[in-house]
């Protein structure tokens, strides 16, 4: 990944601005968690996983399901996480745990001068116009598919073929996201 023009992008925002929102967006296996974690070790910033946001079971109706990019609760995360963001608040979120199907105890953060969301979902269109810097990270289809049947089960790999990658390729292509992203990094096997 071609990653030393973000850190050139990044130092330069910190020269324009005393807090920086970072978004990193992709398909699944892309590299975000990776590079968030990369960056989070590089300049000692807040991190937040978009996955923390995914629908409560009573939110996952068809119709919600059929909207591109519906399956996170980006109303929450707006709530939650964007608006003390904006008023450079304490951010208190309970985070979604896919094991138990439920949203887990708050979690209290203190924010950076640096944050980043990392996330399939997380420049929607509702929440792009609040971050300073956007970037999303080009997986080949040979390289995804790869990564996802080296880390998962069978099974959990089947739904990442069969539902959650369609997902993402038609919030993609609906809402334009990767022509809207400030930066568009290619992702390369190591």
């Amino acid at each position: 990944m071609h990653t030393k023009e973000l850190l050139n992008k990044i130092n330069e925002l910190q020269k324009q601005k005393e807090y920086i929102v970072i978004v990193i967006e992709g398909g699944s296996a892309s590299g975000k968690t990776t590079l968030a974690k990369n960056l989070k070790e590089t300049f000692n910033c807040t991190v937040l996983h978009m996955d923390d946001f995914f629908l409560r079971p009573e939110q996952r109706t068809k119709e919600r399901l059929a909207q591109p990019g519906g399956n996170v609760d980006r109303e929450r995360f707006y709530e939650e996480v964007v608006i003390p963001l904006v008023n450079r608040e304490t951010i208190v979120y309970r985070p979604f745990d896919c094991a138990t199907m439920s949203l887990q105890s708050a979690r209290k953060i203190e924010p950076d001068k640096i944050i980043v969301v990392e996330g399939a979902y997380s420049t929607h269109p509702e929440l792009g116009e609040y971050y300073d810097l956007s970037v999303f990270l080009d997986i080949a289809p040979e390289l995804q598919q790869e990564r996802i049947w080296k880390r998962n089960t069978p099974d959990k790999a089947e739904r990442f073929f069969t539902q959650w990658i369609p997902m993402e390729q038609k919030y993609f292509e609906a809402m334009r996201v990767k022509e809207r992203c400030d930066m568009i990094l290619p992702v390369e096997e190591k």
